[in-house]
C-alpha cells in the first residue's frame, strides 16, 4: 500500500476541515435558503432506471467537494416544504433550533443503545424523554421510553406490551394459534395494520371501532365488542386510542377507554389490555395544557381561549394511557427521526426485557438503564433528543403555545369561511386542531343536505359514487388551474375517518404546520373555489 495516499485519504476525510466544511454548508444552506423566493416544488420527475443504471461510484479517492457533487442533485430536487403555501399534509418546515441539535448530534454521531456507544448523548435522552413525559402525562411520576425510528414502530412498542401482558412469554414461544386481537379506532392511522401484521396478531385480528361525528372512538360500540370478544374467549391485547387523527384531528376519550377496558376486564376476569395512545400527531397540544386562560398572558383572542379550553379538557385524558406514541418531527416541527415511545411507569418496560446473555454485543450492558436490553433497535440515532432539547429550549413553552395557538386560528378561519358557502361542507367542524376536511360540491348543490342524506343512508349507491367523483373532480380542477405561486397545495383523504353506515367519506384537506401561512393564504383557499 502506498502510504502517502492512504494518509492523504485519511486526512481528507478523517481530520476536521473546518474550513472546507463550513464553505460546503453555506452552500447547501444558501440552496435552502433559496427555495424560499420559489413557488412550493412539484413531484419532480424521476428515473429510477437510469438509477439504478448509473449508480456512480468513482474509481479513485476525491475530496469533500466531489462528495457534495454527488448529492447536491438530489438535495436541490427535494422540496423542504418550508413554503407557507404548503398544506397537504402533517408535514412542515423543520425549525432551526432542531437543524442546531440535529448537526451537533451527526457531528458525534452516538448510538443510543448502550453508554458506551452514546455517553452523554444517552443522558440527553433521558431528560428529552423527561420533559416529554411531563408534557403529555402531567408530572408523572415513573415515566421512561425511548426515541424510535418513526410511529409506527412506537406504536409496535405499546401493542408488544400488550401482547406480552395478555400472554405472558410470547416473546419466546409465539402465539400458537390463539386468537389474540388488537383494537383501534376506525379513524385510526393505518400504521395499525401494520403492527398487528408484524407483530404476528394478524391483520385480521384487529378490530376497528366506528366513530362519533367528531372522529372520537364510540364507548358504546367498544362496550359492545369487548363483550362479544370475552364471550367467544378471544384475548384482547391491546387497545390503541388516537390524540389527533392524521387526517381530520379527532381525539379519542382515552379516561372512558380506559374505564371500560377495567370494567370489562374485571367482569369476565382477565387481563387489561394495554391502554395505548397513537398521539403522533396531537401530543403538541399538551404545551396548552397548563396555559392561564384567566390572566392570558400571550393575549389570545376569546375565540381561541375557548379552544383551548376545549383542549385542556381532552388534555387529561392522556393522564390515562399506559404508553403513548409521539412524533416530533410532525407538529413539533423537528428533524427526521425523532419519534418517542413512553411509558407512564418504568415497570411496564420489563415485558419487553432480555438479558445480558441474549446480547452478547452487548456483553457490558447494564440492564438498569441500557436500552438495548429491550429496545427492537440494535442502532438507534440520537437525532431525536438532541432535536427535542434543543427546540424545547430555544423556542421555550411560551412560544410553543403561541406556535399551537396560531395553527388553531387559521384552522378555525378557514372551518368559518367554508361554512358560508353553499356548495361546500365542513366535515370536521367539532374538532379542534389543525386541520381542516371538506367537501366541495358543484355550485347548486346543496352540501350540507346531501351529508345528512348520507348519515340517514338515504342515499342510493349511484347517487353515492356520483358525489364522491364530483369532490375529486373539482379537486383535481382546482389542483391543474391554480395559480402555484398564489394558491395553497391543498391534500386529499379517501376515506377522513368517520364512516356512517360503513361508508368511506372523501375529503379535501389543508393542515396548518407551516407558522409562515397567512389568513390571506386561508381566504384565497376559499375564493379559488367559489372561481372553480
Amino acid at each position: 500500500m502506498d502510504r502517502t495516499k492512504y494518509q492523504e485519504l485519511v486526512s481528507t476525510f478523517f481530520e476536521w476541515n473546518q474550513s472546507e466544511l463550513v464553505k460546503i454548508f453555506a452552500e447547501l444552506l444558501s440552496a435552502a435558503a433559496a427555495e424560499n423566493a420559489l413557488t412550493p416544488a412539484q413531484i419532480m420527475s424521476q428515473n429510477y432506471e437510469t438509477a439504478r443504471a448509473n449508480p456512480e461510484i468513482h474509481e479513485l479517492p476525491g475530496n469533500l467537494k466531489d462528495a457534495r457533487d454527488a448529492i447536491f442533485p438530489y438535495f436541490w430536487g427535494t422540496d423542504s416544504w418550508n413554503n407557507p403555501l404548503h398544506l397537504e399534509n402533517v408535514r412542515g418546515p423543520a425549525n432551526q433550533a432542531s437543524l442546531i441539535g440535529a448537526i451537533a448530534c451527526l457531528l458525534k454521531n452516538p448510538n443510543l443503545c448502550t453508554d458506551r456507544y452514546s455517553q452523554r448523548s444517552n443522558e440527553l435522552e433521558v431528560k428529552a424523554i423527561t420533559a416529554l413525559a411531563n408534557l403529555i402525562f402531567y408530572h408523572t411520576i415513573d415515566p421512561w421510553g425511548v426515541f424510535t425510528i418513526g410511529g409506527t414502530i412506537s406504536n409496535l412498542y405499546g401493542a408488544k406490551i400488550g401482547l406480552e401482558k395478555c400472554v405472558p412469554g410470547t416473546m419466546k414461544t409465539g402465539v400458537y394459534g390463539r386468537r389474540i386481537v388488537g383494537i383501534c379506532s376506525q379513524a385510526g392511522h393505518y400504521s395499525n395494520q401494520t403492527v398487528a401484521g408484524w407483530l404476528g396478531i394478524g391483520t385480521s385480528n384487529l378490530i376497528e371501532i366506528p366513530t362519533d361525528a367528531n372522529l372520537s372512538m364510540r364507548i358504546d360500540k367498544l362496550e359492545e365488542t369487548l363483550d362479544r370478544l370475552y364471550r367467544e374467549k378471544t384475548l384482547v391485547a391491546y387497545i390503541c386510542a388516537t390524540h389527533g387523527t392524521t387526517d381530520g384531528f379527532g381525539i379519542d376519550d382515552i379516561q372512558s377507554i380506559r374505564q371500560c377496558a377495567e370494567l370489562k376486564a374485571k367482569e369476565y376476569s382477565v387481563t387489561m389490555p394495554q391502554i395505548h395512545c397513537d398521539a403522533a400527531v396531537g401530543w403538541t397540544m399538551a404545551v396548552l395544557t397548563d396555559y392561564d386562560r384567566t390572566r392570558n398572558p400571550l393575549k389570545f383572542e376569546p375565540g381561541l381561549l375557548k379552544m383551548i379550553e376545549k383542549t385542556q379538557t381532552q388534555n387529561v385524558g392522556l393522564r390515562y394511557a399506559d404508553s403513548i406514541t409521539i412524533d416530533f418531527h410532525k407538529f413539533g416541527r423537528g428533524h427526521y427521526p425523532s419519534s418517542a415511545f413512553i411509558v407512564n411507569q418504568k415497570e411496564d418496560l420489563k415485558y419487553l426485557a432480555r438479558t445480558v446473555n441474549d446480547t452478547p454485543y452487548f456483553s457490558d450492558a447494564d440492564a438498569s438503564r441500557d436500552p438495548a436490553l429491550f429496545t427492537l433497535e440494535c442502532s438507534r440515532p440520537a437525532i431525536g433528543p438532541y432535536a427535542v432539547i434543543a427546540s424545547l429550549n430555544g423556542i421555550g413553552l411560551a412560544g410553543w403555545q403561541m406556535l399551537v395557538g396560531r395553527s388553531l386560528e387559521l384552522a378555525e378561519r378557514l372551518k368559518e369561511r367554508l361554512a358560508k358557502v353553499e356548495h361546500c361542507k365542513v366535515l370536521n367542524a367539532g374538532t379542534t386542531g389543525p386541520s381542516v376536511n371538506w367537501w366541495v360540491l358543484p355550485k347548486g348543490r346543496n352540501a350540507q343536505e346531501i351529508f345528512e342524506r348520507l348519515e340517514r343512508d338515504e342515499l342510493t349507491a349511484e347517487q353515492r359514487q356520483r358525489y364522491v367523483k364530483e369532490i375529486r373532480h373539482l379537486f383535481d380542477k382546482r389542483l391543474k388551474t391554480m395559480d402555484a405561486a398564489l394558491d395553497a397545495r391543498l391534500g386529499f383523504t379517501t376515506s377522513f375517518g368517520y364512516c356512517p353506515n360503513g361508508h368511506d367519506i372523501p375529503a379535501w384537506k389543508a393542515v396548518f404546520f407551516n407558522p409562515r401561512t397567512t389568513d390571506e393564504i386561508v381566504d384565497r383557499i376559499v375564493a379559488s373555489i367559489e372561481e372553480l
